[in-house]
């Protein structure tokens, strides 16, 4: 294998960028053990029931023991046969009946703590800070949330069985060996560090080549839906090439990772015939050895020998599932990355127990890039609608976003409500039926408040052409919505959140002209009594409101109501002069 493996398994030529935090082993004990709390005298039973089904099932390789020494110093006859074969078929089905239930209660305690841990992921996901996944990018958390939940989800058919198998066999195992001859014990004991070295050095290499994998998997997931989500962009700048060929480096990057995991197994299975064929060599050495001195029958060292293969055929079935292991180890280390990330309360905006908005001396800038906001001060009175306005790259969708909590100016403070409510340009239709999508917001809504709002915003006429009213289902795979309509359900679920502060992004610009008085009184009804933010893409949505402020290089530059700044003669007065002349 080419390269020098770093902490995460990764050559440098391999190294993609920086993703979300990953938790080290310890880390990832601790989280798995703190969520088996409700599970634990659960999983002391499980074991109990582990170790008794292994015992019992081992009468087996006794009782051939001794069917062999009766054979050989002539004392067997019918009835010692049939009683031994008795003995062993009923410890058989014990036997195979414990570990099947054992298995059974292992993989739903294993679902169980699965479960919990895709809860505390999503839900920590969903708290997370805007500049978080804008640092970190979505690929990697869409990847996180989905590909590795898939992978650890999907390791229990193969992984527990075998897991749950091998370790009480190896317990029981090595203590009937040390029961029967010590010496047996000794012999396996000697070729024991080969196995113990072999693993040592597989997990030190295969998990951060599964890391490794699964942080390129990331990184083409994020090449891909960058892609994807810029469309538009990335035919009408011609660059449908360059993405491909970007999309072609990442996939080539999981390609190689992949096969150097496949190397380290195989290069596993190596050492692991090593041990299994020295530990055989070792156990009929010292029967010989024993056997000759009088200090252990055949029938003994028969007994020795099924032990020890009884041994080795569960470490050879977790050989086969060694690499499902790692890959599920790899991605819950990922998962739990996520989980334990810090949200220290600078990352939330102070609340207010009124519904004003207040920033001051707010600084903000993406990265290490410029700042996009520079020294920003305002105060907005409870129930006031001040209106944004300025030309692309003033930095209007950004002072929208720190006023709503999404990003984290790197300095001044942010006051506003406990309750706000935020609408871009690009709205969302959830999967499911229109009713669906607006309890998302008031769960306990009953039909009629479902109707009132849409009939507020002039959405009821949608309902009209659904085949199944309010039970019609939308989004992907349902009945399709134009933006206009998109756009009015998703004002109609605003109106339902009864927010204090209601922040609209341009959220009525993405239908076009044909619609914008009628998106233009939907936003009315939504905004009337609350206080609000928005960032006008149409002038005559500004001159309605109660103030409004003229942003240029991240700076309020101009502040009034719409009569004052057209009387100042400044630049609002001039997109207003441009505007009436494009209508």
């Amino acid at each position: 294998m080419n390269g020098t493996y770093g902490p995460a398994g990764t050559t440098a030529s391999d190294a993609g960028p920086p993703g979300l935090p990953v938790a080290g082993g310890r880390e990832t004990l601790r989280e798995v053990w703190r969520l088996s709390r409700g599970y634990r005298l659960r999983l002391a039973a499980t074991g109990v029931l582990g170790i008794v089904s292994t015992g019992v099932d081992l009468i087996v390789s006794v009782a051939i023991g001794y069917l062999v020494d009766r054979v050989q110093d002539g004392t067997a006859d019918l009835a010692t046969v049939l009683t031994v074969t008795a003995a062993m078929v009923l410890s058989a089905v014990l036997g195979a009946a414990g570990t099947a239930l054992t298995i059974v209660l292992a993989t739903r305690v294993y679902h169980s703590i699965l479960a919990a841990l895709r809860e505390e992921l999503v839900g920590h996901a969903m708290a997370l800070p805007q500049h978080h996944v804008e640092r970190f990018g979505t690929g990697d958390l869409i990847s996180r949330s989905s590909d590795d939940v898939t992978a650890v989800a999907d390791a229990a058919p193969a992984v527990i069985p075998v897991l749950t198998v091998t370790a009480f066999t190896i317990v029981v195992s090595l203590g009937g060996l040390a029961a029967l001859e010590w010496p047996y014990a000794a012999a396996f004991a000697v070729v024991l560090p080969v196995y113990v070295l072999a693993v040592r050095w597989y997990l030190r290499i295969g998990l951060g080549v599964y890391r490794a994998e699964r942080t390129a998997m990331s990184a083409r997931a994020q090449q891909i839906l960058e892609s994807q989500r810029g469309y538009a962009t990335v035919l009408g700048f011609g660059i449908a090439e360059q993405r491909h060929r970007a999309v072609m480096t990442n996939s080539w990057r999981v390609a190689r990772q992949s096969l150097r995991a496949r190397t380290v197994l195989s290069m596993l299975n190596a050492r692991l015939n090593v041990g299994e064929c020295l530990s055989l060599a070792a156990v009929l050495v010292v029967g010989f050895v024993l056997i000759d001195h009088n200090a252990s029958t055949v029938g003994g060292a028969t007994t020795a020998m099924l032990l020890v293969l009884r041994l080795l055929g569960p470490v050879n079935q977790l050989l086969l599932v060694i690499d499902t292991l790692q890959s599920a180890l790899a991605s819950l280390s990922r998962m739990i990355g996520v989980v334990t990330i810090p949200i220290s309360p600078a990352d939330v905006p102070a609340q207010t127990a009124n519904t004003g908005v207040r920033l001051d001396e707010v600084t903000f800038r993406y990265s290490d890039g410029p700042r996009v906001l520079d020294d920003i001060t305002l105060d907005i009175p409870p129930g006031q609608r001040v209106a944004v306005v300025g030309v692309s790259g003033a930095g209007k969708t950004t002072l929208a976003g720190v006023v709503a909590g999404t990003h984290l100016p790197q300095a001044g403070k942010v006051t506003r409500p406990g309750r706000t409510a935020m609408i871009t340009q690009e709205v969302h239709v959830f999967a499911g039926t229109v009713r669906d999508n607006l309890t998302l917001a008031a769960p306990g809504a009953a039909d009629h408040d479902l109707h009132a709002a849409l009939e507020a915003t002039g959405a009821a006429p949608i309902l009209d052409v659904l085949p199944d009213g309010l039970d019609t289902p939308i989004g992907v795979g349902g009945h399709p919505l134009t933006d206009a309509q998109a756009q009015q359900l998703a004002l109609a679920h605003l109106l339902l959140t009864d927010a204090d502060l209601v922040i609209l992004d341009e959220a009525t610009a993405e239908a076009g002209s044909a619609h914008a008085a009628q998106l233009d009184r939907a936003a009315d009804a939504v905004l009337t009594g609350r206080t609000a933010v928005v960032v006008a893409h149409r002038l005559s949505q500004a001159a309605t409101c109660d103030r409004i402020m003229v942003m240029e290089h991240g700076r309020i530059i101009e502040t009034g109501t719409h009569g004052e700044l057209v009387d100042a003669g400044g630049v609002y007065a001039g997109l207003w002069t441009a505007w009436e002349a494009g209508r």
